[in-house]
């Protein structure tokens, strides 16, 4: 008779207990624990036919209860499995990559749909995330007429799926529409049709009518990604599915997820602004750097090939708190301008606030120019801004920061063609970064003149590099460099 237990499961990253708990002890996100019946594993069970194999010291068959008839485990049947191999007689692997038609969507997928691979899209709503994956679905099934591409929804009606493609002008005789939340169903028409690609919307809408939960509860995310994954797997279908986000802007279930999944994609960016950033989270066939901006038509999401020139294209020439920088996404280097806005505080506790940075990163920023510089910054309410949406993680933005601040500040601007690009440290010395010729040769492209770099960057640069560069060793060289440079 099957017996049946009860536990409990983190709603965020899956972490079970058997009872209830407040705050869950892996993710740390408090109130997420929710119950869940589970049936009790019964003799005979994989897990228990593994148990059989461990216990068995010797023999080449053993009984196991709970097999039909008494049967006995053939010890030979393990034998038959593959012998692990030296990695340099492993045969390469060579697949050809299906391209989604949309050159941004491939550069994150590192070239395209690998055959087999699992993608994860998430996002806010509203984001875009429907539209991306409709236009692709209609180009790749223009492409590959020899077999269609699978679209399947549990959130809107074949006729709403069409509307949106009739808008993007995205119909096609290839590109098949359904309606389905059981994965038993999906799986049907996944093996009837063979899709080049297959496409989920959204994981969170589905079920397994064998578990007893509600759909989007951990469980139920987990296996239907599993017999997915499975499918797609044995039989070389690329899927991809999208997913719902949480409060603070991370994938429903993330860690369930991404364990089971090939690639993790996030789309980012403001609804109410026309850009939008993909980035890969999580990439097994590619590379997790690369970054891939879109601007928001009528007709839908079109791929932006000179992203610098578009986020530089609003800049006021000529205004104190701006400096732009060179901030690299993979193998791409991205313009960027940062803005900063020094204002007297009639506060006890002067404000700060930072977008499109770390926070912490530039409070050290202001401390150094107090304290190395001279900035009489405590008194001031400092706004520090990355324009166009774009996050910088790097450190390779802190000179462009501290001469926006400083600019601001002094009231005296950053000559409108001169790039700032290097690290500041505690003492105020300015240190090299990363692939500096890649930067400046972009910055040289978008028609700048001069770059103020580190003293130890420009040393390892060869002669050319289509603009003229700067050394410099300390924060304090730059004020005489940047901004007296604008004054004359």
């Amino acid at each position: 008779m099957a017996r049946f237990q009860t536990k409990y499961l983190c709603q965020q990253c899956g972490h079970e207990s058997s009872k209830w708990l407040g705050k869950c002890p892996e993710c740390e996100v408090w109130d997420s624990f929710t119950e869940e019946v589970s049936m009790k594993e019964k003799a005979g069970s994989p897990r228990s036919i593994a148990a059989s194999f461990a216990s068995s010291a010797s023999g080449a068959t053993s009984s196991t209860p709970g097999l039909p008839g008494g049967a006995s485990i053939n010890r030979s049947i393990v034998s038959g499995g593959s012998a692990p191999t030296p990695i340099t007689q492993v045969e390469d692997l060579k697949t050809e990559r299906l391209s989604s038609g949309v050159g941004e969507f491939d550069r994150v997928l590192g070239g395209g749909f690998v055959p087999g691979a699992l993608i994860l899209v998430g996002g806010d709503p509203g984001i875009g995330k429907s539209t991306l994956l409709t236009q692709v679905a209609a180009l790749v099934a223009n492409q590959n007429p020899a077999k269609p591409v699978l679209y399947l929804s549990g959130e809107e009606s074949a006729q709403q799926i069409k509307l949106r493609s009739g808008r993007l002008g995205s119909l096609s005789d290839r590109f098949l529409v359904g309606v389905e939340t059981e994965i038993a169903l999906i799986l049907h028409h996944l093996e009837r049709t063979m899709p080049s690609l297959a496409i989920i919307d959204s994981i969170q809408t589905m079920q397994d009518s064998s578990l007893d939960s509600a759909p989007g509860n951990v469980s139920q995310v987990r296996a239907c990604a599993a017999h997915l994954a499975r499918f797609a797997k044995t039989h070389g279908v690329p899927i991809v599915l999208i997913g719902h986000v949480t409060k603070d802007g991370s994938i429903a279930g993330p860690r369930v997820l991404e364990h089971i999944v090939d690639a993790v994609l996030s789309f980012e960016g403001d609804r109410h602004h026309i850009y939008r950033l993909l980035r890969a989270v999580k990439n097994r066939f590619g590379s997790t750097d690369e970054l891939g901006i879109f601007e928001m038509h009528e007709t839908g999401l079109a791929g932006v090939e000179n992203p610098s020139a578009l986020l530089l294209s609003e800049r006021v020439e000529g205004g104190t708190g701006s400096a732009v920088t060179s901030n690299l996404e993979g193998s791409r280097a991205l313009l960027v301008e940062v803005q900063a806005l020094c204002s007297r505080s009639n506060l006890a506790a002067p404000r700060r606030a930072v977008t499109g940075m770390d926070p912490n990163r530039v409070n050290m920023l202001l401390a150094v120019l107090e304290k190395r510089v001279g900035l009489k910054l405590a008194e001031q309410d400092v706004f520090v801004n990355v324009a166009g949406g774009v996050k910088i993680a790097e450190p390779s933005a802190d000179l462009a920061v501290a001469m926006a601040a400083a600019s601001s500040y002094r009231e005296q601007a950053v000559h409108p063609t001169t790039i700032l690009i290097g690290e500041v440290g505690l003492a105020g010395e300015v240190r090299a970064v990363s692939q500096t010729e890649k930067r400046l040769r972009e910055a040289s492209r978008q028609g700048f003149t001069r770059a103020v770099i580190s003293r130890h960057s420009a040393e390892k640069l060869p002669k050319d590099v289509g603009l003229e560069v700067v050394p410099i060793a300390h924060i304090g060289e730059a004020f005489l460099k940047a901004l007296i440079a604008a004054e004359k």
